[in-house]
């Protein structure tokens, strides 16, 4: 039997949170490119008389779900990096998983696994009960819920779709709005977390839209990750993750800085790596990126375009409520230039080239 702890933001946590109006339904079928994000460090929501309008939850859980909690049917559309390894946990779990993949071959490991495999994301949706949906970007994750032979066309009343993409708050809201315009249900559920995290079943899921799909869609989310955080009105979800890249993006930059310094001055930068992993600023991205960012190689975790693509949307978030953001926004350049140098599908640490080939025309 599973052994769940729950943890919830309530009233008498330290916990506080405040929450901007919630979206109507007018405003989300009109996709209206608004964000709802969750700001930390308000004042405390009240016990009484007011209600608070969401809580996050966190949970810890074991694998071993009960059969009788899981729907029968999961369909999984985009088996790239992290889809194909949080397709496979599902599959090891015993649920029925159909899936598709616009390179078909990528389908045949999960396929053999035990996987079904429809040839467009609209069967695969009228298929299942819930489709799950991890696409590489805004663009992509549009096409194919509302494209042609899109997931939105195979959606129906009791059905539900549920996007792990990383995309900006508008994006979702269009999806969102195509697909409860069938009557189906929409939760947005992109992670925080990386190549190894989707592997071994330890992502973190920032979630928001329909509560009734979240409850029904736990389980699954239990499987594929260690955590998970009801946020509220679609674009809560999407903002928070942009939020969490910026500030990673932001970091690894800083610390590509910090690694080519200790050399330019005549230190060893694998003690630096070493210095950092035990002080105030150590974090688990500098121990696990460090060691092959000083030997130059950067084995793909999480590719460099991606990382770009979200300061790139993280920026216009901050642009849409005036907020400026300069770190962020050289850093954000500095990965334009890693781009151009040819590392779109290195690993996001490869921004390093970026500074040195930098330090080289100054040279």
């Amino acid at each position: 039997m599973a052994k769940i702890l729950m943890m919830r933001a309530t009233c008498n946590t330290n916990l506080y949170l405040s929450y901007a109006a919630p979206l109507s339904p007018q405003k989300a079928m009109s996709m209206c490119p608004s964000f709802y994000p969750v700001q930390f460090g308000a004042k405390p929501i009240s016990c009484s008389p007011i209600k608070p309008q969401f809580c996050v939850q966190v949970q810890a859980f074991s694998s071993q779900q009960s059969k009788d909690e899981l729907p029968a049917r999961v369909g999984f559309l985009g088996l790239g990096i992290m889809g194909s390894p949080m397709a496979q946990n599902l599959i090891k779990a015993g649920c029925d998983v159909t899936v598709w993949n616009r390179t078909k071959s990528k389908c045949d490991p999960l396929i053999s696994l035990g996987a079904k495999y429809k040839p467009s994301p609209e069967e695969v949706a009228a298929s299942c009960d819930i489709t799950f949906a991890m696409l590489a970007d805004p663009e992509s994750a549009v096409d194919v819920a509302c494209g042609k032979q899109g997931a939105a066309s195979g959606m129906s009343p009791g059905k539900g779709y549920v996007d792990v993409s990383t995309v900006d708050g508008p994006t979702s809201s269009l999806i969102s709005a195509r697909i409860q315009s069938t009557g189906a249900l929409f939760l947005e559920a992109p992670v925080s977390g990386s190549k190894k995290p989707a592997e071994d079943g330890k992502l973190i899921f920032l979630t928001a839209g329909d509560k009734s799909l979240y409850e029904r869609a736990a389980p699954y989310l239990d499987l594929m990750g260690k955590s998970r955080f009801f946020l509220g009105e679609v674009g809560n979800g999407a903002a928070m993750k942009l939020v969490v890249n910026m500030i990673m993006g932001s970091m690894m930059a800083s610390f590509s800085e910090g690694l080519l310094l200790s050399e330019k001055v005549g230190l060893d930068p694998s003690i630096l790596v070493e210095v950092i992993s035990q002080g105030a600023i150590s974090a688990p991205m500098y121990s696990m990126k460090g060691p092959s960012m000083v030997k130059s190689l950067y084995p793909t975790a999480f590719p460099l375009k991606h990382q770009q693509k979200d300061l790139r949307l993280a920026l216009g978030l901050a642009e849409s409520v005036s907020q400026p953001t300069p770190v962020a926004a050289a850093a954000n350049e500095l990965y334009k230039v890693a781009k151009s140098k040819g590392l779109s599908d290195d690993d996001f640490s490869a921004v390093i080239e970026a500074l040195k080939a930098k330090l080289q025309q100054k040279s």
